[in-house]
Parts: C-alpha cells; structure tokens; sequence
C-alpha cells in the first residue's frame, strides 16, 4: 500500500509503501492525534521507521491495496 504524507511548510511529501493494512495506518494516525502524543510512527515494506512530529502533519493520503500489475493485459 502507498502512503504519502504531508509536512507543514515543506514542498515536499514523504512517500513509501508498506505492508500494512489502510486499517491500521488509519488506526496509527488517529491514536496519534488523539492520545495527543509527540510523534506518529509507520513502518516501511523494507524495514525503515519513519517518525514524524504529529504538530506538523499536514495530510495523510493511503492509496489502494491492490498490488501493482507488471507486463501486458487486455
């Protein structure tokens, strides 16, 4: 699945595929902002951890859950 996120006052987004279910990034980004805790944490496909401050999130977009097609379809 793809997600980006949005920084305050950055022109550009972070941008990563992971593993888990838009049910729980949903899930991550709502306890964050309301537990009103310091920073959201996610997990990338490869193993990376992408901590980011919750005061300076603009927009979390999670994309589809169908993984990507490769060759020739009709």
């Amino acid at each position: 699945m793809d997600i980006k996120i949005g920084i305050i006052n950055s022109p550009r987004e972070i941008g990563f595929e992971t593993a888990q279910t838009a049910d729980e990034v949903e899930a991550a980004v709502s306890e964050a902002l309301t537990s009103q805790a310091t920073h959201l944490s996610l997990k990338d496909d490869k193993g990376r951890r992408f901590i980011v401050p919750v005061n300076a999130l603009a927009y979390v977009e999670v994309g589809a859950e169908e993984s990507r097609r490769v060759g020739f379809f009709a």
